[in-house]
């Protein structure tokens, strides 16, 4: 049923000073579900055609950061690195915000895990290969493939587990407009959203390291959040006038209801954070830009499924359930 606004306005009050907009947002469900389908199914192509990359916290090796004074060329290092070691290697120039310290990332092939003992003869090895730099190793980390992958599927079950604590929440919660119904199509928004951060990393080549993880948990909490607020606001009208309004103009005013709050709240915290990642891009540090980068995307989307994907969704299931209802009594 299409969204009756003269309906809507005279039933609902606004407040002196409060926009409430009359938008049918569940009119264009189709055309949302199209938008997001677009979106995932390039982050699949490009995770079938390019892959994706995972950090070494996942996929395991060797991960070696170097100080030094003076002036190396970042070619004769990574010649010096891989003559020492046999092992071919990828390095990086950095510098040390905090200390102003210039600095070496040296990463191994995910198959090389090297021991305290080659740690310690590498390190001995750059210092007479460069004598007046005064070469320290900052730190060292290696991770075997096996801990690696362990620990990738430790973090993956924490998400799945958070997010189907959060769908068992709102089926208690809002048991009267639906309760597991509702609880599913809050899912279905998570698990949108969530594909929406790994299609950030995989798109922009970003390797899966403990951020994607810290961020998945963090947009679990923002966009169950958008979800409750709009679950309430539906409650509390389904209340107020029963049936005097179908499940399609019922959820449209309660987006409605809600949305300039969503909006406020949605810009003034991806303002923030796109703030941040510009001074990170700026200035070179790339482990802040893989992380709000993402979340600035999953921010973007934790609003856009609260109100174009999951309120519209519960209303296709009411009205297939209302029809199927009306065919049991029809051929009774």
């Amino acid at each position: 049923m299409s969204y009756d606004r003269e309906k809507i306005e005279n039933l609902v009050q606004t407040p002196k000073g409060i926009f409430c907009p009359h938008i049918d947002f569940c009119k264009y469900r189709y055309v949302y579900y199209a938008f997001s389908g677009v979106l995932l199914g390039i982050a699949l192509l490009v995770t079938i055609f390019f892959g994706v990359t995972l950090d070494i916290q996942f996929s395991g090796g060797t991960i070696a950061t170097y100080s030094y004074t003076g002036s190396i060329a970042e070619d004769d290092f990574h010649a010096a690195v891989e003559e020492i070691t046999g092992y071919d290697a990828e390095v990086a120039g950095s510098e040390d915000l905090m200390t102003g310290a210039a600095n070496f990332t040296v990463n191994f092939p995910s198959d090389v895990t090297m021991d305290v003992e080659e740690q310690n003869a590498m390190n001995d090895a750059l210092q007479e290969r460069f004598p007046d730099n005064d070469i320290t190793a900052v730190s060292v980390n290696a991770v075997s493939p096996t801990m690696g992958l362990d620990f990738l599927l430790k973090c993956l079950v924490a998400v799945g587990f958070a997010a189907v604590i959060m769908v068992i929440y709102i089926a208690l919660r809002f048991r009267k407009i639906g309760g597991w119904s509702a609880g599913v199509f809050a899912m279905v928004a998570l698990v949108h959203d969530l594909c929406m951060v790994y299609a950030t990393f995989a798109i922009f080549r970003m390797p899966l390291d403990d951020n994607f993880v810290a961020i998945l948990l963090v947009i679990l909490g923002y966009s169950v959040n958008d979800t409750i607020v709009i679950y309430d606001r539906v409650r509390e009208n389904e209340r107020l006038y029963g049936g005097k309004l179908t499940p399609s103009e019922l959820v449209n005013l309660s987006i409605n209801q809600s949305f300039t709050r969503a909006i406020h709240t949605n810009v003034t915290t991806v303002g923030s954070m796109i703030i941040v990642c510009a001074a990170a891009a700026l200035n070179g540090v790339d482990s802040i830009v893989t992380f709000t980068l993402p979340l600035i995307v999953g921010l973007i989307s934790g609003s856009y499924s609260t109100i174009c994907l999951c309120g519209p969704s519960w209303v296709l299931w009411k009205e297939h359930q209302a029809k199927k209802g009306k065919k049991a009594k029809a051929g009774a």
